[in-house]
């Protein structure tokens, strides 16, 4: 295996230290602010290292030696703050004034703490009467890309690599960013919308965790891949399982319990760090 560190720079110290602990036969300087060390084993004494090297601000990730992207299939992001900044359904409640009651079980669905489904009728509930036309303010006014998501996507996409978008959000976004940045799927739930306001409901099924897994599975399927050509990067409770379904799990600047699951964690990144992780 090979450890790559990123992120930042690391002090010579440190380095010297991940050497020892994981006796690599050689360090590799990959611009910018990347080091590889090569045929590194995890050991206890470098996980005594972790504290001091993420206290530097620097991610790291034990990976398969020479695996390069293009020997992957497929990539599938969740959306909200993954492949964007924000949290949707809290900047549409924002406009109905309650983003704070909103918000706070966003926060409570995403560690975990209450089932998704019954999370989003609640906050939707909340919602009931707001006018469908806010949609395309918080398309326009607010949401934004992650830092890194264009160059991942992009290079995915010169690799060869399908792309998809599984989100327990809402269609209005998925469809304009699966057409905007051109992914080949996309997957989310429907807003109910009646005489130009939202009910508060959504139309059909919810798109919830196993939904998201479920989806993986059938696309990885479709496309004749094998798990292992599969990556998801995710930030939630609500993506373990279709994580779970990948080769390889990205925690992407996530929740401590989503991060202990991936396989591999972005805390300080953009997204674009993905590609790194890569020969």
């Amino acid at each position: 295996m090979n450890l790559i560190i990123q992120s930042g720079a690391m002090p010579t110290f440190l380095l010297d230290r991940v050497v020892a602990a994981t006796g690599a036969s050689r360090v590799e300087p990959r611009p910018p602010q990347v080091v590889c060390l090569h045929e590194a084993e995890r050991t206890a004494e470098f996980d005594a290292l972790i504290p001091l090297i993420e206290a530097e601000k620097l991610d790291w990730a034990f990976v398969e030696a020479g695996r390069k992207l293009s020997d992957l299939g497929l990539i599938c992001f969740d959306m909200d703050s993954t492949l964007i900044t924000i949290e949707c359904i809290d900047e549409l409640a924002d406009f109905a004034g309650k983003k704070a009651e909103v918000s706070a079980v966003t926060e409570a669905a995403m560690r975990g703490e209450m089932d998704y489904r019954e999370s989003l009728r609640r906050r939707l509930a909340l919602m009931a009467g707001l006018d469908a036309r806010v949609l395309a303010r918080v398309y326009g006014e607010r949401l934004l890309l992650s830092p890194g998501a264009r160059e991942l996507l992009a290079a995915a996409q010169e690799a060869g690599l399908r792309t998809a978008i599984l989100s327990g959000g809402f269609t209005y976004f998925t469809e304009r960013l699966r057409i905007e940045l051109g992914f080949d799927f996309a997957t989310s739930n429907e807003l109910e919308i009646s005489g130009g306001k939202l009910t508060g409901r959504v139309v059909g099924d919810i798109v919830d965790a196993s939904a998201k897994a479920h989806h993986l599975a059938r696309l990885t399927d479709e496309l004749g891949l094998h798990k292992e050509q599969v990556i998801a990067i995710g930030d939630g409770a609500n993506d373990l399982m279709m994580m779970a379904q990948a080769g390889l799990s990205v925690a992407y600047r996530a929740k401590p319990a989503t991060r202990a699951k991936a396989d591999v964690a972005i805390n300080f990144g953009g997204l674009d760090a993905v590609l790194n992780l890569f020969a």
